[in-house]
């Protein structure tokens, strides 16, 4: 997961590292050692990333238990959010029924809580994980989703599924070595694809003087249009070539070398 943002004092922070059990943050200028300082948080970066990796867990969770396709990483990326899944295939009709699944545990309001446990508690060992990193020490987090999913996790998440909002999967990327990459996004980002989508079909239906509906009948109509265009121009130039030498030939050459400058 990225990393938070915000300022400590009036100073920004660039970026946050982990280094063992601390957080080194990265900062412009030097700050006072000892000195008591109010820290900011950038809270739409944090919520943002908070929604993308609690909907993560959730169709992962689900995307096993319909289908048992195993997770095996993901990206939160800037603008969309991408999963491996251990799957060579997966089908647009898999891909519906999970996005539907995943939508409903949203809308039944289902809780998301952290535990923390001893790193030698037996607990430990019924929680999904990848491993820890090398260098981990103190206590393992753990995130529940209430009967839906147990995973050990160093992310920020939601409270309740409700605050995911909706989750939208965008479709499927051919992975490496047998995989499929699932692309989604979740919450705000829903809305600012929308949005983003919305404009974009305003602009179309100013330029092509029709309705949404009708876009995509008015674009073919202008490729074909186009390349009958091309091919007329081409058939001219081709005509004006030959007229052009026959000139040339009808005219006396005193010299070998003819030229035409256009």
């Amino acid at each position: 997961q990225p990393d938070d943002r915000g300022l400590i004092g009036d100073v920004p922070v660039l970026r946050v590292t982990r280094r063992g059990p601390e957080a080194v943050h990265f900062v412009p200028a030097p700050l006072e050692p000892g000195a008591e300082v109010l820290l900011s948080l950038d809270w739409e970066r944090r919520f943002d990333h908070m929604q993308q990796h609690s909907g993560q867990h959730l169709i992962s969770a689900i995307a096993e238990q319909m289908f048992g396709f195993k997770t095996t990483s993901w990206e939160l990326g800037r603008q969309r959010s991408v999963i491996e899944l251990d799957t060579p295939l997966v089908t647009a009709e898999q891909v519906e029924a999970l996005e539907k699944s995943v939508n409903e545990k949203i809308r039944d309001r289902v809780p998301v809580t952290v535990r923390e446990l001893a790193a030698d508690d037996p607990e430990v060992e019924t929680v999904k994980s990848r491993g820890l990193p090398d260098d981990h020490v103190g206590p393992v987090r753990v995130v529940d989703i209430k009967g839906i999913d147990s995973n050990m996790c160093c992310g920020t998440h939601v409270s309740n599924l409700s605050d995911l909002q909706v989750i939208k999967l965008l479709g499927m990327e051919k992975g490496k070595k047998n995989k499929t990459n699932l692309i989604f996004l979740a919450g705000n980002r829903v809305l600012k694809s929308i949005e983003q989508s919305h404009n974009t079909e305003k602009a179309l239906t100013s330029l092509l003087k029709n309705g949404p509906g009708e876009h995509v009948e008015a674009v073919k109509r202008l490729q074909s249009s186009v390349k009958l265009l091309q091919k007329n121009n081409l058939n001219l130039l081709r005509d004006i070539a030959v007229l052009i030498a026959r000139d040339f030939k009808s005219k006396p050459a005193p010299k070998q070398l003819f030229v035409l400058h256009r």
